[in-house]
């Protein structure tokens, strides 16, 4: 009697307590399928679109640097950026310090 007693309590012989291991990974799984569509893709969407903005900036177009310096491309050679930011000032930016591109009628109202 005392044998069928643990058998009763314990898991069943056999190994059929495989359906309890998935469902004590299952609030992990729901963890991490929440954080990457809260914080990974949406990142990797911003990410991506920088990348583009970057690939087709053009001379004369006014945009803004990751420092917050306003001015217009006046040169572009590879990953270096000319950028006028007031008469004959020009400064040298690198490519990736491109935080934008801003509309021309914003800068014309200085």
């Amino acid at each position: 009697m005392g044998i069928e007693l643990a058998y009763a309590m314990g898991t069943p012989p056999g190994g059929g307590g495989g359906g309890s291991q998935l469902m004590s990974f299952l609030p992990i799984i729901l963890i991490f399928v929440i954080f990457y569509f809260l914080l990974i893709r949406p990142q990797q969407k911003r990410s991506k679109e920088h990348k583009a903005l970057l690939d087709n900036i053009k001379v004369g177009e006014y945009i803004i640097t990751s420092g917050g310096i306003y001015g217009r491309i006046t040169g572009i050679k590879e990953n270096i950026i000319t950028v006028e930011i007031s008469d004959k000032v020009r400064v040298k930016v690198n490519r990736g310090n491109i935080a934008g591109v801003v509309k021309s009628d914003v800068m014309k109202g200085d």
